[in-house]
């Protein structure tokens, strides 16, 4: 079935990131000074997925949210991405 998103081989991330469960807070990276005019959700996985599984991924005006499986993976986020220059504006 085609319209399987299983049988693409890509994986949805849900837009689910404001779970109240105090571990999953501490596992959410928040991206302010997004240019989200230029940049998207899909673009936001592609960079922060590298730090380790996502599990939710939610893109507003000007600012993001990217939920991982773990804190560990938050951190490392944080610590590899703050300042990075993205569509012409530092995270």
């Amino acid at each position: 079935r085609p319209s399987d998103p299983t049988m693409t081989g890509k994986t949805q991330t849900s837009n689910v990131t404001n779970k109240n469960d105090p571990k999953s807070i501490n596992s959410r990276v928040f991206i302010g000074n997004l240019n989200t005019a230029i940049v998207k959700k899909g673009d936001i996985e592609a960079i922060f997925a590298k730090y380790g599984k996502i599990v939710g991924c939610s893109v507003h005006k000007g600012y993001a949210f990217v939920q991982y499986m773990s804190e560990r993976h938050a951190r490392a986020a944080v610590a590899g991405e703050n300042a990075r220059i993205i569509a012409g504006q530092p995270l």
